[in-house]
């Protein structure tokens, strides 16, 4: 349970750290699980309805860039998606009834790791409401080095910030960014980021020889209903559930109004959108080198 401070905090800053959330025989079987999934994996073969591959290896290369959707797929990070200890945490931010949204391991290799530039989330899956939160479990020790994460404070009461060139969608801030106040969450193995779902964030490529894996895990208050963005809603919804109390009736609409992103193509995920835009921006000299 989080503590009054810690909620406090939360509502007020964007994002709250839970230190020592989860036990070393915790991350051990995750560990485990996510060395079993990645085994016998390459760049030239793999289930690519599972995992994303790192771009910049061989064919015959091992470097995993994401598992896709853990909670759904696998026994034991479905188990945790459910636990009481997490759900009673997320209960304390949005009440008793809560959607699991959906889940992803960004597994940052060492020395190879991909970057996210500032983005906010809510920007991919507009809801009705702002009642959805990002929880980070650091899995490996974050630092500087490998990437750890870094967030804006007390921007997720602010309007949405611009995400959008040309008419289309780029995973991406593509406004001016003033990143003067960011924060650097570093964390020990076992440290969890409860994060706004509007709070600006952002992370550097892995630069050293340590790996920084993460789980991530979304949840929505029960009455916070997806606005229809065409096919990449419905990737999205197809692993909501309920997970405590009950279903809503209703829609609770806290905005008058919400961009809805526009995709010029389908994507993969985030890494693919804002590396596509990267190569945009490079062909149109709009991208340093």
């Amino acid at each position: 349970m989080f503590t009054a401070d810690q909620v406090a905090h939360y509502n007020r800053e964007g994002y709250v750290i839970y230190r020592d959330f989860l036990c070393q025989e915790e991350l051990a079987a995750f560990h485990g699980e996510m060395d079993q999934i990645s085994s016998g994996n390459t760049l030239a073969d793999h289930d690519d309805t599972r995992m994303e591959m790192e771009p910049n290896q061989s064919p015959d290369s091992t470097l995993v860039r994401r598992i896709y959707e853990p909670c759904t797929y696998y026994d034991i990070f479905r188990a945790f998606s459910e636990s009481p200890r997490l759900l009673d945490c997320i209960e304390q931010l949005f009440g008793p009834s809560l959607m699991f949204h959906y889940s992803k391991i960004n597994m940052k290799p060492p020395g190879i790791g991909s970057p996210v530039e500032w983005h906010q989330d809510l920007s991919y899956y507009p809801l009705t409401n702002r009642d959805s939160v990002s929880i980070l479990f650091y899995l490996d020790d974050a630092s500087i080095d490998n990437g750890c994460l870094q967030v804006l404070p007390r921007r997720h009461t602010d309007p949405l910030l611009s995400h959008s060139t040309e008419g289309f969608f780029r995973g991406k801030v593509t406004a001016s960014v003033d990143d003067s106040d960011a924060v650097t969450l570093v964390g020990n193995a076992g440290t969890v980021i409860f994060m706004s779902c509007l709070t600006p964030h952002a992370s550097m490529t892995n630069t050293s020889d340590k790996a920084r894996r993460t789980l991530i895990l979304s949840y929505r208050a029960a009455d916070a209903y997806p606005i229809h963005c065409g096919v990449m809603s419905n990737l999205v919804e197809t692993h909501s559930r309920i997970v405590r109390g009950e279903r809503s009736p209703v829609a609770r609409f806290t905005m008058t109004e919400f961009p809805i992103p526009q995709y010029e193509n389908q994507i993969a995920s985030l890494y693919d959108l804002q590396e596509r835009s990267r190569e945009d921006e490079k062909e149109n000299g709009q991208y340093g080198p």
